[in-house]
């Protein structure tokens, strides 16, 4: 079993849907960085679902408790524990239907890789109530990120159909709608005058008893030309590899993506040029990488994510210790869709994989002096 991910930082999660808590330890963070601790609450609460008929029924707080790590708001050097308790659990829904294989979910896999072991009410360990401590985990360093300079975000590019205002390729203007999406609300978009339909789309669905997926899109401003390495620990390998954990994401692409196909090279090509004693490219259909390694222009790329596997409708599947056909009808209470509650959790991980290689190059030193060059806003005294 492997819950722990990265090199120079580290990031462990724990927890099941209906256990006692969920948490993550996050392991590598420099001494002495300061915490918004309001910035942290607002990635909660984006994550938070709100019975709003967007997200499931389950409504819970998701206060962060640091149990270790954290001392009057800045960071100690010590692993970072985290906490997050489950404090409205019905464990109860799960029970009539806790043998019959769920159509989309990791119950038939469950039961191949552990034998009946795994805990099974609200999915378990496979939940997507684990990524509330993946966020806490990530804020963190996204925090340190902005303290460096680098700006991310993620907006619901599409969702059931209907698309988004598109993020800008003028860099200025990019960080400004970045810098808007991280105050803004949990439906995350550029326009949020077209956030209504949507809204209303995903309301329709459930009420037939249907879910919808869409497609998720992260851009990061100011990452430094450097920061990646070639084959296996390529910057978008290890963004890849990050985005896949995330419940529900089946499809990455990079800069202009799968329309690379379709492009001769001397269309997908970037042209360099200088701009103010910079490098930098005219176009950027690669999003930022090249051979691996970030080329100092905006990093770009976007998930699929499916629509939410727990849907109302009756569905035909297995009662799978005795091996007979059944017909399920879920129970409990589930999203339908997630794309709303899943953009921060991109924005958490991109953030950390991100610090992770940052810090490969540059040390912990510049989770608190900021990477060379640039000022840090934060003050050390």
């Amino acid at each position: 079993m492997k819950n722990t991910f990265g090199t120079n930082i580290s990031l462990t999660i724990f927890g099941e849907s209906h256990g006692a808590g969920i948490g993550a330890v996050l392991d590598g963070i420099a001494a002495g960085v300061p915490l918004d601790l309001e910035a942290l609450d607002l990635a909660m609460e984006k994550r938070r679902a709100r019975g709003d008929g967007l997200s499931t029924g389950r409504v819970e707080p998701d206060r962060v408790k640091f149990l270790s790590g954290v001392v009057e708001g800045r960071t100690t050097g010590t692993p970072i524990a985290i906490l997050i308790e489950n404090t409205n659990t019905r464990s109860g829904d799960y029970k009539k239907t806790q043998d019959l294989l769920r159509p989309g979910h990791a119950d038939y896999t469950a039961w191949a890789k552990y034998e009946g072991w795994q805990d099974a009410r609200g999915g378990g360990h496979f939940s997507g109530r684990i990524t509330a401590a993946a966020v806490a985990a990530g804020e963190i360093c996204r925090q340190i990120l902005e303290g460096m300079g680098i700006t991310l975000s993620s907006h619901i590019a599409r969702v059931a159909g209907l698309e988004d205002a598109p993020l800008s390729g003028e860099e200025s203007l990019l960080k400004s709608q970045l810098e808007a999406l991280n105050r803004g609300s949990g439906f995350a978009l550029v326009d949020p005058d077209r956030a209504p339909d949507m809204m209303e789309a995903i309301r329709e669905e459930s009420r037939q008893g249907d879910s919808v997926g869409g497609i998720l899109e992260t851009a990061a401003v100011g990452l430094p030309a450097g920061v990646g390495e070639p084959f296996f620990d390529s910057l978008e390998s290890v963004l890849a590899h990050l985005a896949f954990s995330i419940p529900a994401v089946k499809g990455i692409e990079f800069g202009a993506g799968f329309a690379l196909a379709d492009m001769t090279g001397s269309q997908a090509n970037d042209p360099f040029a200088w701009a103010e004693d910079r490098l930098v490219t005219t176009t950027n259909h690669n999003g930022g990488v090249n051979g691996g390694i970030a080329n100092g222009m905006p990093l770009v790329f976007r998930t699929v994510v499916k629509p939410t596997p727990s849907i109302y409708k009756p569905q035909q599947t297995v009662d799978y210790p005795h091996h007979t056909a059944a017909t399920l009808q879920i129970q409990g209470r589930h999203d339908p869709c997630i794309l709303a509650r899943a953009a921060v959790v991109q924005t958490a991980m991109t953030a950390f994989g991100l610090l992770d290689m940052i810090t490969a190059r540059y040390g912990t030193l510049c989770h608190t002096h900021g990477l060379p060059g640039r000022e840090t806003p934060w003050n050390m005294d």
